[in-house]
């Protein structure tokens, strides 16, 4: 379902003891659809479990703040402590979403949930690469900083939430490629050197390319001239480095200004990664 004119907006969120954290990025992104993933059974006497209230609650939230909108909640009773079954019910949730509409704003709350849900929701949102995660952060608490202590203190000692754990569970891991040293290494060159200077030329990134140790080309200079020399190191920039940053959508060509312009993404990766 989309509206006429509009990209699909859809939200994906985790419910357990949360409610605004939920609630307020959906009326902020103004979302038509919104899958809300809890996990609650009914007691043995029959009664709504504390999950199911939350998520009711949740629920109503939502369509009360959306009377004049088109808003739809999908549920998605499936066990938030089950890293599996999380991953299972994210991608299929994407998968089906995208299948829809190829170019639908996919906005993936990672802020409220289980800790499974959280990482499965990260690394679901890295394997599509056109969703939106997002986390929200907490202006203001429920608790007052008086009340803290009859919350999370036993004895006079802080004991937290949580009073008693289950044995830990190791996560199935799910490869993925850290991002090439070398191209990420030049990059951040690019970077430096176009701050000193927009408009810097190919040859001064290469010279210090090469000074860094992160040129990988290497010429007989008996048999080729320093002219060649020159023009097989422009073409080797372009097909070692400038087509590779491209291809992963970290720079893009000013066809105006005729030099490459580092992306938002490329800006995160010089950022995150071989800081060293």
């Amino acid at each position: 379902r989309m509206r006429s004119g509009k990209r699909q907006r859809v939200m994906i969120a985790c419910v357990t003891f949360e409610t605004v954290k939920i609630t307020d990025p959906i009326k902020h992104y103004n979302t038509e659809t919104n899958h809300l993933i809890h996990y609650s059974k009914d007691d043995k006497n029959g009664e709504k479990s504390i999950y199911q209230e939350f998520y009711d609650e949740v629920s109503n939230i939502v369509r009360e703040e959306n009377i004049e909108n088109d808003v739809e909640i999908i549920e998605h009773n499936v066990n938030v402590n089950d890293f599996p079954s999380m991953m299972k019910t994210i991608l299929g949730i994407m998968q089906t979403e995208y299948g829809k509409c190829p170019h639908a704003d996919i906005y993936v709350n990672i802020s409220a949930g289980s800790a499974d849900y959280t990482a499965a929701a990260t690394i679901a949102s890295m394997m599509f690469p056109e969703s939106i995660p997002f986390s929200v952060g907490t202006r203001e608490y429920t608790i007052k900083n008086e009340d803290l202590k009859n919350a999370y203190f036993e004895n006079d000692r802080p004991v937290g939430m949580t009073k008693s754990t289950y044995p830990p569970k190791a996560i199935p891991k799910i490869n993925i490629d850290m991002p090439n040293e070398i191209l990420v290494r030049g990059l951040r060159i690019l970077h430096e050197l176009s701050l000193e200077n927009k408009n810097v030329r190919a040859a001064r990134i290469i010279k210090e390319l090469k000074d860094e140790g992160l040129w990988q080309r290497e010429f007989d200079l008996e048999t080729i001239s320093e002219k060649n020399t020159t023009r097989y190191d422009s073409v080797y920039y372009h097909r070692d480095f400038v087509s590779k940053w491209v291809q992963n959508k970290w720079v893009y060509k000013d066809e105006f200004k005729h030099r490459y312009i580092i992306t938002e993404e490329g800006m995160r990766i010089i950022s995150l990664f071989y800081l060293d």
